[in-house]
């Protein structure tokens, strides 16, 4: 007695449209660098509404001035390596300090003591605007006129 095995389907050769994954964007890039670096208190508000200049600014602070400025670098070299060149660098030689201006982002990576006193959160973090109640008529009282005697 033999046995036949079923003859197997060829593998159809399809072509499954592989879903890239998007870019990262600039402020996840800064932020995955400052998590990289063990950066402490990380802030990122979307400004895009309070002015024209950035669209989202980060706080973070580091350790020591030397951890500072690290983590400032490590911002720079990622946003570089993603094509993003920064415009300009302030603070990076004292390491107190550290702003890194990206256009679309602006990063302030500073001493926790330095960002006590500056409360720069305070300044970015402005809660959004409550809805007003319905306008509700007020009755008014009419003003009455009063006279001064007079002197004579």
């Amino acid at each position: 007695m033999t046995t036949r095995t079923a003859a197997k389907p060829a593998k159809r050769a399809t072509k499954r449209a592989k879903k890239k994954a998007p870019p990262p964007t600039l402020p996840q890039i800064v932020q995955t660098a400052l998590e990289d670096m063990k950066a402490v208190n990380i802030l990122m508000f979307d400004v895009t509404s309070l002015t024209d200049v950035t669209d989202t600014v980060c706080i973070a602070s580091g350790n020591s001035d030397r951890h500072v400025r690290s983590i400032a670098e490590r911002v720079i070299e990622a946003a570089k390596k993603a094509g993003f060149r920064p415009l300009g660098i302030e603070g990076a030689r004292e390491g107190e300090w550290v702003l890194v201006d990206l256009n679309a982002v602006v990063c302030h990576v500073m001493l926790p003591r330095t960002r006590e006193l500056y409360a720069l959160e305070q300044l970015w973090d402005t809660p959004a605007p409550a809805k007003a109640p319905a306008a509700v008529p007020v009755k008014r009282k009419r003003a009455t006129v009063r006279k001064r005697p007079t002197a004579s």
